[in-house]
């Protein structure tokens, strides 16, 4: 028993080490500041991408708008309960 303390400690203590390291890679200032200063740009390069999907791939865009409406249909469940 007392080993599995000690490894569940252990454990516990590199998951807070390893989501410390992700938040420096994740969500940080320089991430909102670049989205601040070219917001134009990143929505031109999105507007870009989905036609370029719809041309190449429809299968993958109907994909993607079928999983966004499944998501949007479970948050107006969750909203309801």
């Amino acid at each position: 028993m007392d080993n599995r303390d000690e490894k569940i400690a252990a454990l516990e203590g590199e998951i807070k080490i390893l989501k410390n390291k992700l938040e420096k890679y994740t969500n940080n200032e320089r991430h909102r500041k670049y989205y601040e200063k070219n917001k134009e740009r990143v929505k031109e390069n999105a507007k870009q991408y989905l036609n370029r999907l719809k041309e190449e791939n429809p299968d993958k865009l109907k994909e993607y708008r079928h999983r966004a409406y499944m998501k949007r249909k479970e948050k107006i469940n969750e909203s309801d309960q």
